[in-house]
C-alpha cells in the first residue's frame, strides 16, 4: 500500500469518526436545525485537520443531517414537510420489517426495557428533550431485534433526522410524553402476544406520529 493511500484511509477513518460524534450531538438535541457549523470551533475541539472535518461534513451531508450554503458555511438541515413525509414512509419500511423478522430473546427484552425506563426516569425529572432522545433509542432498539448490521447503520441516520423534525414542535412534553406509554405497549405485546401484533401496534404509531409532526407544519 502507497504511504500516500494509507494517509487517505487514515483520514477518512477519522471522518467517520467526527460525523458519528456529530450525528450523536444532532440525534440528542444539542445541534438544532440552522446551526452553524464552525469548523475552527469544531475542529480544535476534537483536535481534527480542517481536511477531516470536511470529509466529515461532507458524510453528513449525504446523509441528509448538514447543507452547504454558499458564501456562508455549513448548517444543520431545516426540514420540510416533505421530508417528514418521506422519512416516516422510509421509517413504516425499515422498523415494521425489523420487528417482522425479529428473534427475541428475554434478554432483549430486558435491554428494551431499560430505554423504557430511561424516559419515564426523564419524564419524571421534566427533561423532555431527554426523553425524546429516549424515544429514538427505543425505535433503535427494536430495530436491533432483527440482528441485521445494515438496518442499526441505516437507522443511526434515520433518527437523527427525526430529531430535526422534533424541533418544530412547541410543546415538546406534550408531543412526547405519550409516547412512553405506547413505547411499553409496544414491547408488552411484543412479550406476551408476538411479533405480529407489535408490528400492527408500531404501524399505528408511526401513523400517529406523522400527522402530529405534519400537522406542526401548516
Amino acid at each position: 500500500m502507497l504511504a500516500a493511500d494509507r494517509l487517505q484511509l487514515d483520514r477518512v477513518s477519522t471522518a467517520e469518526r467526527v460525523s458519528e460524534v456529530l450525528r450523536t450531538r444532532i440525534m440528542v438535541g444539542d445541534l438544532p436545525p440552522g446551526t452553524r457549523l464552525s469548523e475552527e470551533a469544531i475542529g480544535t475541539a476534537l483536535g481534527v485537520s480542517r481536511n477531516t472535518l470536511r470529509e466529515a461534513f461532507r458524510l453528513l451531508t449525504h446523509e441528509r443531517l448538514l447543507v452547504h450554503e454558499l458564501n456562508r458555511g455549513v448548517f444543520v438541515r431545516t426540514l420540510t414537510k416533505d421530508d417528514v413525509t418521506d422519512l416516516y414512509r422510509l421509517r413504516k419500511v425499515v422498523e415494521c420489517g425489523a420487528l417482522r423478522y425479529a428473534e427475541v430473546t428475554d434478554e432483549d427484552l430486558r435491554r428494551v426495557q431499560a430505554v423504557v425506563d430511561e424516559a419515564e426516569a426523564a419524564a419524571a425529572r421534566s427533561d423532555w428533550v431527554a426523553v425524546g432522545t429516549q424515544n429514538l433509542r427505543f425505535h433503535q432498539a427494536l430495530c436491533e431485534l432483527a440482528g441485521s448490521p445494515r438496518v442499526v447503520d441505516m437507522m443511526r441516520g434515520i433518527l437523527a433526522e427525526l430529531r430535526l423534525v422534533f424541533h418544530v414542535m412547541g410543546d415538546p412534553r406534550r408531543f412526547h410524553e405519550p409516547y412512553i406509554k405506547r413505547n411499553q405497549e409496544i414491547l408488552t405485546a411484543l412479550a406476551e402476544q408476538g411479533r405480529e401484533r407489535a408490528e400492527q401496534m408500531l404501524a399505528q404509531y408511526l401513523d400517529d406520529a406523522e400527522q402530529q409532526l405534519t400537522q406542526a407544519y401548516l
